[in-house]
């Protein structure tokens, strides 16, 4: 769970996180111990968002606030599964609940593993169902589904984050030249972190082949 791996910086036990999602999702975390640690570099830019199957037709539901339409309430599941408490997009779902008036059209959202929220998602796409997803990009459901991203009006998902490799001030003086230097100069991007995920998600490679199939971004 994410405020477990934060514990870890934070107590010691762990010196540095790949990544910390900042400043929206998990600056909550990271901020009171941020002067302990170097932002050493982004890794990709991930977002948090409400999606739907593309196959909801988008002159009906294009907006979060959209889900409270009669066409959109007969036919949507109320139950939006998400993943654990802790995450940035389950705070930001829980806010969207209230913000946007949802439970009074029946919807609520319900935390649950990464698992229960892909099943969920998976299930009702194969039977034909409108469901809402909350998710996030980058994410290994994209490499094989059509996701159309809810427009956001009040702002509720927080904006696009920064996922940073953060790491001990005293780590890094203790790191090799080369080292640090290859650590500040790689990065991933979105697709490349999309793809990785389906392959260690999907395909059960090791994490190390997956990485070593894709180009290499260090330097």
């Amino acid at each position: 769970p994410h405020e477990k791996a934060f514990e870890q910086l934070r107590n010691g036990t762990a010196d540095m996180l790949c990544s910390a999602w900042l400043p929206d999702s998990h600056g909550v975390y990271f901020d009171p111990m941020a002067d302990q640690f170097e932002k050493v570099t982004v890794l990709y830019r991930p977002y948090a968002y409400w999606g739907v199957p593309d196959y909801v037709p988008e002159d009906i539901v294009s907006t979060i606030d959209d889900l409270r339409k009669p066409e959109a309430v007969a036919r949507m599941e109320k139950r939006i599964q998400g993943i654990g408490p802790g995450a940035g997009i389950s705070r930001f779902s829980r806010a969207a609940i209230t913000q946007y008036g949802l439970s009074d059209s029946g919807y609520h959202f319900e935390n649950g593993t990464l698992d229960d929220c892909v099943g969920a998602y998976e299930e009702a796409v194969r039977l034909g169902r409108w469901v809402v997803v909350p998710l996030w990009k980058p994410q290994f459901l994209h490499e094989k589904y059509a996701i159309r991203q809810l427009k956001d009006p009040h702002g509720v998902m927080g904006g696009a984050d920064e996922a940073t490799l953060v790491a001990r001030h005293n780590l890094m003086q203790r790191l090799p030249v080369g080292a640090v230097f290859d650590l500040r100069s790689t990065y991933l991007g979105n697709e490349e972190v999309s793809r990785l995920d389906y392959l260690v998600s999907r395909d059960r490679l090791d994490p190390v082949d997956a990485a070593r199939s894709l180009p290499r971004r260090i330097g």
